[in-house]
């Protein structure tokens, strides 16, 4: 062979590869296969980079471990989890019932692309109980919407009642379980068919990488999500699964301190005059907090309250004081988050009256003494400008 050609197949990756603590990084879209026979076998082994390689099959094995699942499926966003797995199951015909407080851009979703291919989307108050809601279904409701609690106003939904009602009416059930990473409530142990999470926020741990998983026991809904990802074309790369499987890998760790310092910042926001109420499942009179107490092991460090009634300003004026929590969408990062919930809340069926503007903050790993008083400080700003 002239040198051009063996520069070209030179320095191939040895056979086996060292061991090491973490799966290789393997960045490829060709996969050589050893013969004629196997080019065309695609049940049985990997045939295009694309289908996800060792850091991708190392996470997807790593998540079916802590979701108690038979399969997972990753995507290139929380969102596209949720959309493909809604694509995945739904049809022209079919009607699905979505929870009134679900993530704002899965509604938009619903709103624009689902209608559009002809599944009928309703919106049900996330308060129904099991019975209500399924006196709610038609005979064309295909698939229930959960989000439990939901990302803004932290209303708790009885999932296991629900999901055992629907299933006793062939209606699949999905969950949003971003709030609970997967790790505080198990979804597909409670009855529902379809577990999704925004890898992107507590799983990720560090902002800096997008990703999304659906989970699943039954062996049709493993073949459906897979197919769902091959033929739509969904691809994650080596890199940002290795960072995802990382950050796996302390996600109990810094659950354990995200929960630990939002419950003493939830408890002292509660004795604050400048506070209506603290929506934080933890405290005893929060809603939802009897479910919360059933069926989660923990809490993270997202939760909500209400500022007392005041001029939109003086709203501003409390946000715009804080220094350390930034003023910012996602959560789930090791830094500490703020931002006013009022304008997502006009985009729902029932926007609900929760007595004064929602703040919504996401406490991260910084030393909550240290969040406490920049609270504090911004308080004061509240209290000047109303």
């Amino acid at each position: 062979m002239t040198e051009e050609t063996r520069l070209i197949h030179s320095g191939l990756a040895q056979t086996p590869l060292a061991r090491t603590v973490g799966p290789p990084i393997q960045r490829g879209s060709t996969v050589l296969l050893p013969n004629a026979a196997a080019l065309y076998d695609h049940e049985s082994q990997v045939t295009y980079g694309r289908q996800g390689l060792a850091a991708q099959s190392a996470l997807m094995e790593a998540l079916a471990e802590l979701e108690h699942a038979a399969g997972v499926t990753l995507y290139p966003s929380g969102l596209a989890a949720l959309t493909g797995a809604l694509l995945a199951v739904l049809k022209a015909g079919d009607e699905v019932l979505v929870v009134d407080t679900i993530y704002k851009p899965t509604r938009r979703f619903c709103d624009t692309v689902l209608r559009r291919y002809g599944v009928g989307v309703r919106y049900y108050p996330a308060k129904l109980d099991a019975d209500a809601l399924m006196a709610a279904c038609g005979p064309a409701t295909r698939l229930i919407v959960l989000e439990s609690p939901g990302s803004l106003s932290f209303e708790f939904q009885d999932v296991p009642a629900i999901a055992a009602a629907a299933r006793a009416r062939n209606i699949l059930t999905l969950i949003d379980n971003t709030w609970a990473a997967g790790l505080l409530f198990k979804p597909l142990d409670h009855g529902v068919d379809i577990s999704v999470q925004a890898l992107t926020k507590y799983v990720g741990g560090h902002s800096d990488v997008f990703m999304g998983s659906a989970a699943v026991k039954a062996p049709n809904l493993v073949r459906a999500l897979d197919d769902g990802v091959l033929n739509i074309g969904w691809a994650v790369s080596p890199d940002d699964a290795y960072q995802m499987l990382r950050g796996l890998r302390t996600l109990a760790t810094r659950m354990a301190r995200h929960d630990r310092s939002a419950r003493q910042i939830a408890g002292w926001l509660k004795s604050r005059d400048e506070v209506g109420q603290v929506l934080h499942p933890a405290l005893p009179d929060a809603p939802g907090s009897d479910i919360w107490r059933r069926d989660y092991s923990g809490a993270c460090g997202l939760f909500a309250f209400t500022l007392s009634p005041g001029r939109p300003s003086a709203t501003a004026a409390f946000l715009d004081a804080l220094k350390i929590f930034g003023l910012g969408f996602s959560w789930g990062g090791f830094e500490s988050l703020a931002i006013d919930c009022d304008p997502q809340l006009a985009g729902r069926s029932s926007p609900g009256d929760y007595g004064g503007p929602l703040i919504r903050l996401h406490i991260g790993l910084e030393d909550p003494v240290d969040l406490m008083d920049d609270l504090d400080q911004a308080f004061a700003a509240w209290r000047a400008a109303t």
